[in-house]
């Protein structure tokens, strides 16, 4: 990767963001890989400060307030946001930047930042999708039905981004986002 732009990586609950992310970040440690903060509970498995900072509603609300946030958005019932120096630090050295976050988010940052590239990654199907939602283990059927229309709304969205990539297999997935990073 030789690129010093921002890479926003988004699409829908359960499509594999998070794993892609985790991947990429394994074979190409390199780019910055921004973490998310959130207002939302540890899922099992979560660790505060890798997968995400874990704050307070209150804390969060002040962060806002005080511009320290890339970009924010309340999202099935939590807050999740960017810290915005870390990301304004590291393209001012010259790093790649890598952003996971849901679209109204990357709707925000490609305002804040017209020069960062959205990349919206879609399941191989509809049904993939809520086979890997469900697979999870993490959600009520109330909170899943939520994340599914959120989905559908995202999917018809993602003419949006400035690439498109369906994530079938990992491998496959982050050889693409590779190719596309490095140009």
């Amino acid at each position: 990767m030789t690129s010093s732009s921002v890479w926003v990586i988004s699409g829908p609950s359960a499509v594999g963001k998070g794993t892609v992310c985790a991947r990429l970040r394994a074979l190409h440690p390199e780019p910055f890989y921004s973490i998310s903060m959130t207002t939302r509970a540890p899922r099992p498995g979560e660790i505060p400060g890798e997968s995400y900072h874990f704050v307070s509603v209150d804390e969060f609300c002040q962060l806002i307030e005080d511009g320290e946030l890339l970009e924010w958005a309340q999202v099935h019932g939590n807050y999740y946001g960017t810290p915005r120096q870390p990301v304004v630090d590291s393209v001012a050295h010259g790093r790649p930047v890598v952003l996971e976050i849901d679209l109204q988010g990357a709707r925000q940052v490609k305002k804040n930042l017209p020069e960062a590239k959205l990349i919206f990654l879609s399941p191989p199907s509809w049904d993939e999708l809520v086979s890997r939602l469900r697979g999870r283990g993490t959600e009520t059927e109330a909170t899943m039905a939520r994340r599914l229309e959120t989905a559908r709304g995202e999917l018809a969205q993602a003419h949006e981004a400035d690439h498109v990539i369906v994530n079938v297999a990992i491998e496959e997935t982050v050889d693409a986002l590779v190719s596309l990073m490095s140009l």
